[in-house]
Parts: C-alpha cells; structure tokens; sequence
C-alpha cells in the first residue's frame, strides 16, 4: 500500500517519514489522553459508565498479569500491558473511521497498524522491555536459561526465539488489519450500501482480538524473562 512520503536529510542521511500513519498515530494518541482524561477528571465511590468501563479494563488485565507474574510483578508491569491495549485498539478503531473520505496526495488516512514500521516499533519495544528486566532479574544468564549440553539444540532454539518474537508479533498484527482494510476496501468497491456492514462490524471484532493477541502475548513475554526458572 502506498504511503504518503516526505523525505529529509539530516548529517548527508536521507529519512522518510509515512506521514499517513504518523498522523493517525498522533490522533490514535490524542483520543486516548481525552478519554483518560474524561474518565479520571472527577472520579466517584459509586463509578459512572466511563468511570466503571475503564476500571473493568484495569481489572481484567490486573488479574492476568497477576496469575502470570504474581502481584508484585504485575503492579511494576501493569502500565506497559495497559497502554500497548489501549492504544493498539484505538489505533485499529481509527482505521474504521471514514477517514480515507479525505483524500491524500498519495496514501491514505487508515489504520496505523495497516504500517509494518507501526507495528514493528512496536514489538522492539516490547522486546527492548522484556529483556533489560530478564537481565535485570537473572543477569545474562538470562540467555542461557536451561543451559544443558545434553539440551544445546533446545537453547539454542530459546535464544534464537528471543529474536523471532518481534518479527512474529509485527507481522500479525499487521497482517491482520492490513487485510481486513482490503477486505473492506474491496466490498465498498463492489457494493457501497448494506452490503460491507457485516464485513465492518467483522473488522471491529478482529480489531479488539488483535489487541487482546498482542497484548497477551507480550504480558507472556515479560512473565518467562522475569522468572527465575
């Protein structure tokens, strides 16, 4: 898909920027930091609807990183695990918009996660995290967990996994909503009236399973690096 381009040279090294995804990147962003802010302005013993929805989401994800990690763990690690939901799923929420009424020179309004480089970002950031505390926590034996002569084929799978888990966790995501985009895309084409809704209310739900995909894999990712076993 193409994007939307604009190129600078900075020290005689040419960067690019997709502006497209940058832009819904910051609108994904800045919905996120007005509904945290409407929902923690004036909160209440007996919650309101945004204030008792945004509590269910911490409590959810507060009881899966406790049952993984303990709660301990989890009170240090909840704020990662939050925001990579939160803003994977407005990011995917975005894409639905009729932003793409708003026509580009060249690229179009959709989706950040429909963006490799988005959802790449991502994954390194998330490997980057999990890493500097399972060094942290056990040294740099850390990657020599279960270090066995007679297990060397498996340690070295466990190493080389360290290293696939960004590119795995990248590309699904982006897979996924990069195709259901077409998808949708593709039906409009075809037929414009009643005809794409199931395929739209689809890609809703598509939209909050990947968040809960990579959300829940990534609270995996930090739960094995920081045990000791």
């Amino acid at each position: 898909m193409e994007h939307w381009v604009y190129s600078i040279s900075l020290f005689n090294h040419v960067i690019s920027f997709n502006m497209d995804t940058l832009i819904t990147m910051w609108l994904s962003m800045l919905i996120l930091i007005v509904v945290a802010f409407m929902a923690t302005r004036k909160l209440e013993m007996v919650p309101g609807k945004l204030q008792l929805f945004s509590e269910g989401i911490i409590k959810y994800f507060n009881n899966i990183a406790k049952s993984s990690m303990g709660n301990d763990e989890a009170q240090k690690h909840i704020a990662i695990i939050l925001t990579l939901f939160m803003f994977i799923l407005t990011a995917n929420l975005v894409g639905q918009l009729p932003l793409k009424l708003i026509h580009l020179h060249t690229g179009e309004l959709a989706s950040p996660n429909n963006d490799i480089n988005m959802t790449a970002a991502m994954a390194i950031v998330v490997s980057i995290y999990y890493i500097f505390y399972g060094v942290k926590r056990n040294g740099f034996k850390f990657f020599f967990k279960g270090f066995s002569i007679e297990g060397i084929i498996i340690t070295l799978v466990d190493t080389l996994e360290l290293f696939v888990r960004p590119f795995s966790l990248a590309l699904r995501l982006f897979a996924n909503i990069f195709a259901g985009e077409v998808l949708v895309a593709t039906v409009l084409s075809l037929a414009a009236v009643v005809v794409p809704l199931p395929f739209m209310l689809f890609e809703l739900f598509v939209a909050l399973i990947q968040a809960l995909v990579f959300t829940l894999l990534s609270t995996t990712y930090i739960s094995l690096a920081i045990k000791e076993e």
